[in-house]
C-alpha cells in the first residue's frame, strides 16, 4: 500500500506543476479524477503493456528504454507486467526531470515564470493568448508564466475533453512507482537545459512561438494532434511517430524545423550519454523518455547502438 500512496503522491505534485490555477465550471474541460485508493491494486493487476520498451545489453548487465507519453488516459497510468517486471530489476530509475526532487521543482518554477523586465507581447497577440487562458480555465498562476510557456501549457491541455490529460502522464506514474519500489530516481537532463530550449530572451522570437502555437489553438487541430500521439504511443506505433513531423501540421517552415530538431533530436545526445555514464558505471538503469526521443536515427535507441550497446525492442502482447 505504500508503494500505491506514492504514485498518487507523485501525481498530485506533478500536476500542482503542469496544471498551475487551473478552475473548472460548467463549461470548462473535465477535470482529472485521479484514481481511488482502493481501486489501485486491480488497476495493477488489470495494466496491459503500452508505449515502447527496448532492451539495452552491455558488459553483461541489462538496461531499460522506455518511450513514455507525456499525456494519456487515466489508465494508461498504471504499468503493464513487463514494464513492472523491467522497473522491478534495476537499480535505479531515470526521467528526464525527477519531478518529485524539491530542487528540480523549484529550478522549473523560476525558469519559466515571466521576467518582471521582459517587454509585454503586441496589444493583438496578448488578447488571442488571454483569451485562450479564460477557454482552458486557467487562472493568474499561468498568467505568471513566460508567454512562451504559457502556450505550451495551453498545447498540452488541448485534449483534455477527448479524456487526455498531463495529470495522467506516463512519466510521473514512474515516478510514483519508482519511490514505491524504493528505487533512486534520477533526472537525465537539468532544468535550465530542457527549458532553454522552449524559452527566449528575443521578443520577437517569443512573439513567433506564442503566435504559432495561438494558430493550432484557434483552429482548433492542437486537440487532433495531441490525441493521434497520444494512441500512437498507446498502441505502440513507432512508424506513426517517426513521421510526427510530417502530420502534425506544426514543423512546415524552416525554422519550425529548426526548432523541432533542437527540441528533439538535438537533446538526445546527453541524455544517451547520461544513460551510457550509469551503465557503465555499473548501475543498470530503467531510463523512461518522452516516445518522440525513442524515433529515428537520431533516437536514443539509434544513438546507444553506436555507443555499443546492443539494443533491442521488447514486443508487447497487442492488445484484445
Amino acid at each position: 500500500m505504500r508503494r500505491l500512496h506514492a504514485v498518487l503522491r507523485c501525481l498530485a505534485l506533478a500536476c500542482a506543476f503542469v496544471l498551475p490555477g487551473l478552475g473548472w465550471a460548467a463549461d470548462c474541460p473535465p477535470q482529472a479524477q485521479f484514481p481511488d485508493p482502493s481501486t489501485i491494486p486491480r488497476s495493477l493487476r488489470d495494466a496491459r503493456d503500452r508505449g515502447m520498451l527496448w532492451r539495452v545489453e552491455q558488459d553483461g548487465r541489462t538496461s531499460w528504454l522506455y518511450g513514455t507519453a507525456h499525456v494519456a488516459e487515466r489508465e494508461w497510468m498504471f504499468p503493464g507486467p513487463t514494464v513492472v517486471a523491467a522497473l522491478r530489476g534495476v537499480d535505479s530509475v531515470a526521467l528526464e526531470l525527477n519531478l518529485l526532487d524539491p530542487a528540480v521543482m523549484a529550478a522549473l518554477r523560476q525558469a519559466v515564470a515571466a521576467r518582471p523586465d521582459a517587454p509585454p507581447l503586441p496589444p493583438g497577440l496578448a488578447g488571442r493568448l488571454e483569451a485562450q487562458v479564460r477557454a482552458a480555465c486557467a487562472g493568474p498562476e499561468l498568467q505568471a508564466m513566460r508567454p512562451e510557456m504559457q502556450v505550451f501549457t495551453l498545447l498540452s491541455l488541448a485534449a483534455r475533453r477527448q479524456g487526455l490529460d498531463p495529470a495522467y502522464g506516463i512519466d510521473m506514474a514512474l515516478a510514483g512507482m519508482a519511490v514505491g519500489l524504493r528505487k533512486p530516481l534520477l533526472s537525465l537532463e537539468t532544468p535550465a537545459q530542457q527549458i532553454s530550449e522552449m524559452v527566449s530572451d528575443d521578443p520577437a522570437r517569443v512573439a513567433e512561438r506564442v503566435a504559432a502555437g495561438l494558430d493550432h489553438l484557434e483552429r482548433g487541430d492542437a486537440g487532433q494532434v495531441l490525441t493521434t500521439l497520444a494512441y500512437a504511443w498507446a498502441d505502440g506505433r513507432l512508424n506513426l511517430l517517426e513521421n510526427y513531423p510530417v502530420w502534425c501540421a506544426c514543423v512546415e517552415s524552416a525554422a519550425e524545423r529548426a526548432e523541432y530538431e533542437r527540441m528533439v533530436d538535438g537533446r538526445n545526445p546527453a541524455m544517451a550519454d547520461a544513460i551510457a555514464a550509469q551503465h557503465r558505471a555499473g548501475r543498470s538503469v530503467f531510463a523512461a523518455v518522452g516516445a518522440l526521443h525513442m524515433a529515428g536515427p537520431g533516437g536514443l535507441p539509434a544513438l546507444l547502438e553506436k555507443r555499443g550497446f546492443r539494443v533491442q525492442r521488447v514486443p508487447f502482447v497487442p492488445a484484445p
